[in-house]
């Protein structure tokens, strides 16, 4: 079994600074990011409304929820597969190839929900359309996230591999931002008669358009230096890469996997699921609680490029232990205090986004975890498999905890810190 982490590539100097090529690269890679992540996740800001069209109206209110919940867990399901394929060739045939395909596959998806007729125009063929578009969201998506990490570190000086990781994630986190803003504005400008009527439609078409700028974006990417020299020096994987991966590679299979728990329960809880929580649980309006989700994921973005940056100077291992610390007292404190001081939203949220943005030095661990010539198989494997776990039980879970206890996202979020805080530790002892 590896340790974690292990190999960085040989091939980059290692006292160079950042270039203006290499901010050219993180940008472009980033604003790509941020527009197909909008693409996956606009869903979840809306899925008040998309359960009301698309289950019966008789149906429970926590059972429609769960249900819709379910479906957007549905994309999650479907990363592993999407995500190993892509990366089997992203090592083969190379990483840009693979990171521009993934778009395609995500904008199409997105045009056709926006165009879905509701339960009450086709019956029960409409929540299954809507399940298929997020299984083929999630596989694109699958492929995506990994092979973006995988570009910009394989680009970036190795002492700078935690700010270019964090700011990747933050670009990510901007499209969950974008998505937010999106979705403040259609239900600022609409009715709630005309969102449910026909407006809710409107973000899943601008997602397409989004999703053909990110292909066009990507025409002006390199391949990594990393692959290029493996390929000029004909060191590429000579088996299957994912069997590599499996067989010697275990332990930082096992150490990707915690900590995409960690990233994955801090995104979809407080980022994701908790507009809907203030609404149905807290009952602010939804315009108050997305502008209040607004302002978090600024400081979610914030606080990824801090982490990133912070993990090249003291190590991963101290950013995870702090940070995770840190995070379980402001979210405990911000699911809390809302029944009794509801004017707590806005800045108990902001410093709620800010210290889950740790989840910015993820990336910096995973990365490092494996050998160039399997890097992205093995990232993209252990990242995908953990997030169809956990990802995709997650929100049913906290929708099931939500049903004994509104304070159900505060207990989940405990628990994920504490194991962030295990691992960080493990990771501090071996001074990464």
């Amino acid at each position: 079994m590896s340790s974690v982490p292990s190999s960085a590539a040989p091939s980059l100097p290692v006292a160079r600074r950042l270039t203006r090529s290499d901010y050219k690269t993180l940008s472009l890679s980033a604003l790509g990011g941020a527009l197909e992540f909008y693409d996956f996740i606009i869903f979840v800001f809306f899925a008040t409304v998309v359960g009301k069209l698309f289950f019966p109206s008789d149906m429970p209110e926590w059972l429609r929820l769960m249900q819709t919940f379910g479906i957007f867990a549905a994309g999650y399901l479907a990363r592993p597969l999407g995500g190993v394929v892509m990366a089997h060739f992203g090592d083969l045939l190379g990483r840009k190839k693979m990171f521009t395909l993934s778009i395609f596959m995500m904008a199409v998806p997105t045009l056709i929900m926006g165009l879905l007729p509701t339960y009450a125009q086709i019956g029960i063929a409409a929540p299954l359309l809507l399940l298929l578009m997020r299984v083929i969201q999630g596989a694109a998506i699958g492929g995506e996230v990994p092979g973006a990490w995988v570009f910009v570190s394989e680009h970036v000086p190795q002492h700078h591999v935690g700010y270019a990781c964090g700011t990747l994630t933050c670009g990510l986190t901007a499209g969950i931002l974008l998505g937010s803003l999106v979705a403040t504005a259609i239900n600022s400008v609409y009715s709630p008669a005309e969102v449910a009527d026909y407006a809710w439609r409107i973000p899943f078409l601008l997602g397409g358009v989004f999703g053909l700028l990110s292909v066009y974006l990507r025409r002006w990417l390199h391949e990594t230096p990393v692959f290029a020299e493996m390929q000029l020096r004909k060191t590429l994987a000579a088996e299957v890469p994912l069997r590599a991966v499996l067989r010697d590679h275990r332990g930082a299979i096992l150490i990707s996997m915690a900590l995409t728990w960690f990233l994955s329960a801090g995104i979809i809880v407080v980022i994701l699921m908790t507009p809907t929580v203030l609404q149905t649980v807290y009952h602010f309006s939804a315009t108050t609680a997305l502008q209040a989700n607004s302002l978090a994921i600024v400081f979610l973005s914030l606080g990824c490029v801090l982490a990133g940056s912070l993990a090249d100077r003291f190590g991963a291992g101290r950013v995870f232990v702090l940070g995770c610390a840190a995070l379980m007292i402001s979210s405990w404190t911000f699911y809390h205090s809302l029944f009794a001081n509801p004017n707590w939203l806005f800045p108990m949220y902001a410093v709620t986004g800010l210290l889950v943005g740790t989840i910015g030095a993820v990336p910096y661990v995973m990365v490092k975890a494996f050998p160039p010539v399997v890097r992205f198989s093995g990232l993209s494997f252990s990242y995908n498999l953990a997030y169809a776990i956990f990802g995709g039980l997650t929100p049913m879970v906290v929708t099931l905890m939500l049903k004994e206890s509104p304070l159900g996202p505060a207990y989940y979020v405990s628990i994920i810190c504490a194991i962030g805080i295990v691992v960080g530790g493990y990771l501090w002892s071996k001074n990464r």
